[in-house]
């Protein structure tokens, strides 16, 4: 997947940047005149709620980790929270004098929606326009952005679902910038050429690829729904966790560089049941974050949980990516 495109939301010049953002990706992936409205209007408002009532934000939007063609936009901030969010959503309901329509719309304008705020927890809403509302196996969101003063990323991520569950692989391309972001293509590429691959397999295809390259961190995973499982390999500084139950269960990586000076790769299998959170970060992100801080947020969409993440936790001085996978369950 490739990353998102941030726009720093703190002046009213940054409600258009943020709407033509949108509207260029849109047509990108083939909106239509219709779809590509819907989008724009989407931004403006959550652009414009986060002007009034948080001073500054940021708006993150990339296309949406599932089949067909739709965008996932998320609206972050620091403010000071919505106490009744509930009672926000319902049109006519302002706290700063205006019509009070944004939560509202942006909901039914949406075929995916959540909002999460709290008093001192700022308010992140999280959209997916387009692709339509019908239940998948899995739900996926995630963050990746570069780091500031860059444009390439040296991180990336890409996943593949189907009837069973899903494969990921994340990759941090060592320092950042465009040969990061290099190492980081030919890891992805191995990926898409070869999806079946086991990830231990994966990781020692991917470090043949990659010995042109300055290499990468990488972590590879397949999700099995049938069998209630996942197996996980990983190489470098890529932290993952299961989380079940509010118990959140480290996974281990080896150390060492794809490409370079990778001396073990190994797969390790783990419980992996229905509602469980999966949750994979590069080392953009600090590893002291804990969603029990966050009362509600483990039950949002994933992609809402990986921007919480990231506005909270992300270092600020390196690419950042995380991606969080929920599994449902079947109907």
């Amino acid at each position: 997947m490739s990353s998102q495109q941030l726009i720093l939301v703190s002046h009213a010049t940054d409600i258009a940047a943020a709407r033509r953002a949108g509207v260029q990706l849109g047509n990108a992936l083939g909106f239509d005149e219709t779809l590509s409205g819907q989008l724009a209007i989407a931004i403006t408002e959550a652009a414009t709620n986060i002007l009034k009532h948080a001073g500054s934000g940021r708006i993150l939007i990339a296309p949406a980790p599932v089949p067909g063609s739709a965008i996932d936009v998320l609206a972050l901030d620091t403010g000071p929270g919505i106490r009744d969010v509930a009672q926000s959503m319902q049109d006519g309901v302002s706290t700063v004098g205006t019509p009070g329509n944004g939560l509202g719309a942006m909901r039914r304008l949406s075929a995916r929606f959540d909002v999460y705020s709290a008093p001192g927890k700022g308010t992140g809403v999280f959209m997916r326009i387009g692709g339509g509302a019908a239940p998948e196996l899995l739900e996926a969101g995630a963050v990746c952005v570069a780091m500031p003063g860059e444009d390439a990323c040296g991180d990336g991520w890409s996943m593949r679902a189907d009837d069973h569950g899903a494969g990921l692989l994340m990759s941090d391309g060592l320092g950042h910038g465009p040969e990061a972001a290099r190492a980081t293509a030919a890891a992805l590429a191995v990926f898409e050429a070869r999806p079946g691959l086991a990830p231990a397999a994966l990781i020692d295809a991917a470090h043949i690829a990659l010995r042109s390259t300055r290499g990468a961190a990488l972590a590879a995973v397949r999700l099995d729904a049938d069998n209630d499982s996942l197996s996980f390999a990983g190489i470098g500084n890529i932290s993952a966790c299961v989380r079940t139950d509010g118990d959140c269960k480290q996974l281990m990586s080896h150390n060492g560089i794809v490409g370079h000076n990778m001396r073990k790769v190994q797969a390790f299998s783990h419980p992996w049941p229905a509602d469980a959170l999966f949750v994979m970060h590069s080392d953009g992100l600090s590893k002291q974050w804990d969603l029990d801080a966050y009362p509600g947020l483990a039950r949002c969409h994933p992609a809402l949980i990986a921007g919480i993440l990231y506005r909270d936790f992300g270092r600020g001085r390196d690419d950042a990516t995380v991606a969080v996978i929920r599994r449902r369950r079947r109907t």
